[in-house]
């Protein structure tokens, strides 16, 4: 009788067509923050009323959170409710997430619910916590100056897609590209450079093609009815050395350059700001600009505020007006040599400000008296 041999055996399957395939399941993860601002006014809106945050996409569907201020339902009592809710409305959309309450600038978690796995399907296309926080504790939160008058509702989405089997191949792997490494090497190296700059005694070698394809001032210096006559080298003003380095840096490699020193970086991209706009470089005046939007402080918000009335930089301009307008800053403000150069420069736009704020703090007056 032959019996069955469980032993590890050597397969041999030479000479005979191999395939193979695989299972798998792919997934997709995001996080949202849904900032919740003025509790307090919210407080009483009505059971079963909500507010929405944006919609946002994770896993090819799109989602929102929507907060209940006076719960979804009576059977709440004194709690505020929170739920996910899947706008695509598809059936059997498989998600794992997480609701939470966040304080003091999403630093600070006020809950500490877990993973919840569910599965959106009809009738019903959301799920979250009908009692999510007590009432009482967002508007404790919400009249706290730490939390600058608001808090977060973040949710960390996971979308599980359906299985699916593939047939499995060798993968060729592209190389990542390459070109700005070759370029800044090639500019570093000065190789095949033709023309020269002089910043204030130090020279810096370049390629005119390259520059005049990024640049329609260095195009029209280097090529066109302005064109710098033949010289040894074209003199450079009003842009320091280092500010004209880090301009040749993102004409090269269209990224900005990070020394790694924090200290002196809102001056820097200050500077590197006019000399984008100077020479018509788009894409790095905005990058500049995002950065001065998230770092402005009360010593550098208003020569950064110059700056953007005088470059046009509308975001850059709200974002530094709401900061000088909230949180009681001004009176530090108005302290700094920067508010003066402000003062000097821009007289009709300080008055805006200022107007701005006596109006802010006679509301709050007549609140108080009320």
């Amino acid at each position: 009788m032959a019996t069955a041999n469980n032993s590890p055996a050597v397969v041999n399957n030479h000479g005979l067509p191999a395939t193979s395939s695989r299972s798998s399941m792919e997934s997709f993860t995001a996080a949202h923050d849904f900032k919740v601002a003025s509790y307090p006014l919210l407080d009483g809106l009505g059971v079963g009323k909500y507010i929405s945050s944006c919609v946002f996409s994770v896993g090819g569907y799109d989602w929102t959170i929507r907060f209940y201020p006076d719960g979804e339902s009576v059977d709440c009592a004194r709690n505020t409710s929170a739920f996910l809710y899947c706008v695509t409305q598809q059936e059997g959309v498989r998600a794992k997430f997480t609701l939470n309450t966040l304080e003091k600038e999403g630093k600070v978690l006020v809950t500490r619910y877990g993973l919840v796995n569910h599965t959106f399907s009809p009738p019903s296309y959301d799920f979250g916590y009908s009692k999510f926080v007590e009432k009482s504790r967002l508007l404790k939160s919400s009249s706290s100056k730490a939390n600058n008058g608001y808090f977060i509702i973040r949710c960390v989405l996971t979308v599980i897609r359906e299985p699916r089997t593939e047939v499995k191949r060798n993968l060729l792997v592209v190389p990542q590209p390459n070109l700005q490494d070759h370029l800044h090497q090639m500019w570093k190296e000065g190789q095949g450079a033709d023309v020269t700059f002089s910043v204030s005694g130090q020279l810096f070698s370049a390629h005119r093609y390259l520059l005049a394809a990024r640049s329609p001032v260095f195009k029209a210096e280097l090529f066109g009815s302005m064109k710098e006559s033949v010289v040894e080298s074209i003199k450079i003003y009003d842009v320091e050395p280092p500010i004209f380095e880090a301009l040749l840096h993102f004409i090269y490699t269209d990224s900005v350059k990070d020394d790694g020193d924090n200290k002196d970086e809102t001056e820097k991209m200050q500077h590197l700001l006019v000399a984008a706009d100077r020479y018509g470089l788009e894409r790095l005046r905005i990058m500049c600009e995002d950065r001065l939007c998230d770092s402005i402080e009360v010593e550098t918000v208003a020569t950064t505020l110059v700056l953007a009335e005088q470059h046009h930089c509308g975001d850059l301009k709200k974002a530094c007006i709401e900061f000088m307008t909230s949180q009681n800053r001004l009176g530090n403000i108005v302290a700094t040599d920067g508010f003066k150069h402000l003062m000097a420069s821009c007289p009709l736009l300080t008055k805006d400000i200022l107007d701005k704020v006596s109006c802010v703090l006679s509301g709050k007056s007549r609140l108080s008296r009320n």
